[in-house]
């Protein structure tokens, strides 16, 4: 009996020591039972680095499983699958079957809930270009161990659940990030996912993003008998161009790799879109909402969108203000009453996978639509990969832009005509640059400045006018326009005609204005506009500046005019003198400092360029009434010419002015010609006369006041 009970221990402590030493070598030979276990299938499964088993599961660093798919009834061709699994553990723990006659099965069986929880895995379809990867990913299942005659038991797949959180789908060149979406099948319901909702984040090329983004629906794997091949989305949204949209259904063709819908655009609030929001709450940039239809299609690695419509709806505006926060211009997109249509018949191509080297990834092709009752025209964009810089010109033509422009705060505008030219842009990542842009009109447009009345006293006359504006109108304007990509702007402006007139009845008339206007390019002091190279025909001669700097916010600046070839005669026409005929032309240097909406002339002067004849005209009466001295001055005025002409301003910022001119010359019917030296003194408010802009007889007064302190010589 001891015998017995000896052989029966040491049998037992020699089947624990089997065990144990088969326990601790399972990772030498784990790879060799699952070569066992699939060996006649299709199926090759390779562990790496497993673990020591334990009671509720097992560890590995690397887990691959390659398998094919019986051809499908769509596409007749063989899938080959391939998952790789990196630093996971599977575990499994023992559960009762909630319902055995439902599922058709013996009593006595049992299930295993299995849990796989890994640091990643990976999912490729070989023949496809398609792979799936996602991180911290965990899976849970359901197997039923089904007790058959012998020893092996049959093992019955009954769920799989995988809740996708952060998932990446490569297709082709096409990469769709952060993926959200939860797969979830089971035997009862026959291995189908139902739709459930899923998300993508983002989609991109190797280059970068293209306008698709945010898209969202429900999607299963139920065949739907009108595209039993294809998939089906529907309850769809997308934010396309940063334009959110919506449609009810999307079907998707894979063998074919199209798809075709048409997104609504639905009262979309246009402050909120990128790029519309104003820096202060309660000073929106833009105000309104968008809406309208955008028929897609896609085709392989090609978006098209064909006769779009975007309407604005009624009070849809862009909104511009003043240093101080006033309102000063604002674009009308639409109308008070109504909504309008702002782009019609917009019809783009995009394509993803471009074989151009100019053109990698994403490609805008061609892009066109109507735009303001012209039309709006983009050709190929380029793509730089060494900076990432996409690059495309826009093209319009007759454009009705200035209409759409209106102005506020002390000025009024009635802009009329149309725009066109060519808009070079670059874009690098969120700024963008413009490339000596061209803009013409053919239109005319007036600008009234308005400025508030000043307040009567009671020393004031009744019959004093009322403040003046002054009414501005330009002919066919032509701008250049070079922006770089923080913001610092250069236009390069010349019109036909620039008109200025007052409630008085004066005007100023500029012939070919030319310049060049810097805007916001001292970073420092983004209120400094600086005008340079600035031309205009004046009077049959012309006003240049060199170089002026304007601070918009302290409303101070200083330069010089230079006046060139300007008539004699126009200058007393535009005084009004009627007595006065002069020959000849004046040039002269001007400097004009201005401090806080206010103007000075510290030291200004004209001088005759050449000879010329001076004629003052006096009737018999005036001549006869006149005494000795005044009749000596009319008489050498009567055909005086002159050989000098010299004369100098000053004038303080209150407006009050000294002119001084000096003239020699001779009369050749006066006194034999006798050399004839004249000195005059104009002292007068130059801003009340120049509101006007008539000095009507002060010159005439000053001769026949002055004449008899003339010197003879």
């Amino acid at each position: 009996m001891k015998w017995v009970l000896r052989i029966f221990l040491a049998a037992l402590f020699l089947l624990f020591v089997c065990a144990a030493v088969a326990w601790l070598a399972f990772p030498r030979y784990a790879q060799a039972l699952i070569d066992r276990a699939v060996e006649g299938t299709n199926i090759s499964i390779r562990v790496d680095d497993p673990g020591l088993p334990g009671l509720g599961g097992i560890s590995f660093g690397r887990l691959e499983v390659v398998f094919d798919t019986p051809p499908d009834s769509c596409t007749n061709t063989i899938s080959t699958y391939r998952f790789i699994v990196l630093n996971g553990s599977l575990s499994w723990k023992r559960s009762s079957i909630d319902d055995p006659v439902a599922d058709g099965l013996p009593p006595g069986n049992f299930s295993l809930d299995l849990a796989l929880d890994a640091d990643s895995v990976n999912i490729v379809q070989e023949n496809a270009n398609l792979t799936f990867s996602d991180s911290e990913v965990l899976m849970a299942g359901n197997l039923l161990i089904l007790r058959k005659k012998g020893l092996i038991p049959e093992l019955l797949p009954t769920s799989l659940r995988y809740g996708i959180e952060n998932g990446t789908l490569f297709v082709n060149r096409l990469k769709f990030e952060d993926i959200a979406y939860t797969f979830s099948i089971n035997r009862r319901d026959k291995w189908i996912q139902k739709s459930v909702p899923l998300s993508v984040g983002s989609l991109h090329t190797e280059t970068g993003p293209i306008p698709l983004s945010n898209f969202k629906a429900w999607f299963g794997l139920e065949k739907d008998p009108d595209n039993p091949c294809g998939l089906t989305f529907t309850k769809c949204s997308v934010d396309l161009f940063d334009l959110k949209t919506e449609t009810s259904r999307i079907n998707y063709d894979p063998l074919k790799q199209e798809t075709a819908f048409t997104l609504d655009l639905q009262s979309l609030p246009l402050e909120k879109l990128p790029g519309f929001k104003g820096r202060h709450p309660s000073k929106s940039f833009a105000t309104g909402q968008l809406s309208g239809t955008i028929p897609v299609e896609l085709r392989h690695s090609m978006l098209r969108i064909r006769d779009a419509s975007i309407w604005a709806g009624k009070g849809t505006r862009l909104m511009y203000y003043s240093l101080e926060g006033a309102p000063w211009l604002s674009i009308d997109a639409g109308s008070r009453t109504h909504k309008t249509e702002l782009f019609r018949n917009l019809n783009a191509t995009i394509t993803f996978n471009s074989d151009n080297e100019k053109l990698p990834g994403i490609a805008l092709k061609s892009f066109s639509t109507g735009f303001l009752g012209g039309s709006l025209i983009s050709g190929p964009a380029t793509y730089s990969p060494k900076n990432k810089t996409h690059s495309f010109t826009f093209r319009l033509a007759n454009v009705n832009l200035p209409e759409h422009v209106h102005l506020h705060g002390d000025f009024r505008g009635n802009l009329k005509g149309s725009i066109s030219g060519t808009v070079p842009v670059s874009v690098t990542g969120d700024k963008y640059s413009i490339s000596n842009a061209f803009l013409t009109s053919q239109g005319r447009g007036s600008i009234i400045h308005a400025p508030p009345r000043r307040k009567k006293n009671a020393h004031d006359n009744i019959f004093d006018s009322p403040d003046p504006g002054a009414t501005y109108t330009y002919d066919e304007a032509d701008l250049r326009v070079s922006r770089d990509p923080e913001g610092k702007t250069k236009i390069s402006f010349v019109s036909k005609k620039l008109t200025r007139s007052t409630s008085g009845g004066g005007s100023l008339e500029l012939l070919s204005p030319t310049g060049t206007l810097d805007l916001w390019h001292v970073k420092n002091n983004p209120s400094l506009l600086s005008l340079s190279n600035f031309s205009a025909g004046f009077m049959d001669g012309s006003v240049a500046i060199d170089k002026v700097d304007y601070d918009m916010k302290t409303r101070s600046a200083q330069t010089v005019l230079v006046l060139n070839n300007i008539p004699l005669q126009k200058l007393l026409d535009l005084q009004g003198m009627k007595k006065i005929y002069a020959t000849g032309s004046i040039r002269g240097t001007i400097p004009v400092v201005m401090k806080e909406g206010g103007f000075e002339i510290p030291a200004g002067s004209m001088d005759a360029e050449q000879t010329g004849k001076i004629i003052y005209a006096t009737t018999p009466e005036e001549r006869a009434a006149a005494n000795e001295s005044l009749r000596f001055t009319y008489e050498a005025l009567s055909n005086f010419l002159y050989s000098e002409l010299l004369s100098s301003i000053r004038m303080t910022p209150d407006g009050q002015s000294h002119i001084q001119l000096q003239l020699k010359g001779v009369n050749p019917s006066f006194q034999e010609g006798r050399p004839v030296h004249l000195n005059l003194n104009v002292e007068q408010n130059l801003l009340d006369l120049l509101k006007s802009l008539t000095i009507s007889t002060s010159i005439e007064e000053a001769i026949s006041e002055k004449a008899l302190k003339k010197q003879l010589k």
